[in-house]
């Protein structure tokens, strides 16, 4: 037993590494269109254990889909210059350790999902497919960010019916903005290695863009705004989450901006850039209920 916890003691930097704990971004652009759904679902703060049971599954489902796509990648990460010093690429962690490590992030994530309701335990194992599936998919498809949007979204149907106790069919319009959010943003991250998965053969839908890139990804973030505006016809939000918008608008020609010239760094902190969209919608979305009667 002693020897067993010394040598957890000595991998629990490899497996925080594993699980990106030291770069929350990804646990950021997962929580934001979650707390916007549980806002607009409970029409206000939302009740308190369901706020702390979905912050916390937020980071938990994260961090497994890091382990699980690190698993995946485990023989390509050691070619591609931003991923080459992961755990798996310089052998610090084993196989067996990764499946374990997502197994029991996995399981965790599931106690806390049964204190809640039997819909969302239900839907539950959607967002376990999702993020088990997401990582094999770059290798089958140019389009594995609308997967990897598919997950990121799926804590939104969760978050109403863990709420309302219901899927009300206007939340499918908060899914889809989302989904198509993630594609957009998640292409700017896909141009960083453009090269090197064009080297190895991974696929991606900055690949699949090509030189069309920079305006796909421009159309897709007008999508976006569109189906967040019809969002707020659904569910009768007023100015103040439309002021959100414009915010999360400017955001976006700023993003176009920094990937002009298709620089790696710039690529990068496009991506970095979407948490503040994320978080500007969400002030417009809390101001709303705490300003309207």
């Amino acid at each position: 037993m002693k020897a067993l916890l010394e040598k957890l003691r000595a991998q629990l930097p490899h497996y925080l590494a594993l699980m990106r704990v030291a770069r929350p971004i990804g646990t950021y652009l997962v929580l934001w269109p979650t707390l916007w759904a549980l806002w607009i679902a409970a029409e206000g703060f939302p009740d308190w254990h369901l706020l702390i049971i979905f912050c916390l599954g937020t980071f938990l489902m994260r961090s497994a889909g890091c382990v699980i796509n690190d698993y995946a990648d485990r023989k390509i990460d050691a070619h591609v210059q931003r991923t080459k010093a992961r755990p798996f690429a310089t052998g610090a962690v084993t196989e067996k350790e990764a499946l374990i490590l997502f197994a029991c992030l996995c399981l965790t994530a599931f106690v806390l999902v049964l204190f809640t309701n039997l819909m969302t335990i239900l839907l539950s194992f959607g967002a376990v497919a999702l993020a088990a599936c997401y990582p094999f998919m770059k290798r089958y498809t140019h389009l594995p960010q609308v997967v990897l949007g598919a997950a990121f979204a799926w804590g939104i149907p969760m978050a109403f019916a863990a709420q309302q106790g219901a899927l009300p069919p206007a939340l499918w319009l908060i899914y889809i903005g989302v989904l198509m959010w993630t594609i957009a943003y998640d292409t700017f991250y896909a141009m960083v290695d453009r090269e090197d998965d064009l080297k190895i053969g991974v696929k991606s839908t900055a690949i699949l863009f090509g030189e069309d890139d920079k305006t796909i990804t421009g159309m897709l973030q007008v999508c976006v705004i569109i189906v967040l505006v019809l969002v707020g016809v659904q569910f009768s939000l007023s100015f103040i989450y439309y002021a959100g918008l414009m915010a999360a608008s400017g955001l976006f020609i700023y993003q176009q901006h920094l990937i002009r010239f298709r620089d790696r760094d710039q690529c990068f902190k496009a991506f970095l850039n979407n948490n503040y969209v994320g978080g500007v919608i969400f002030v417009g979305i809390v101001l709303h209920y705490l300003i309207t009667p």
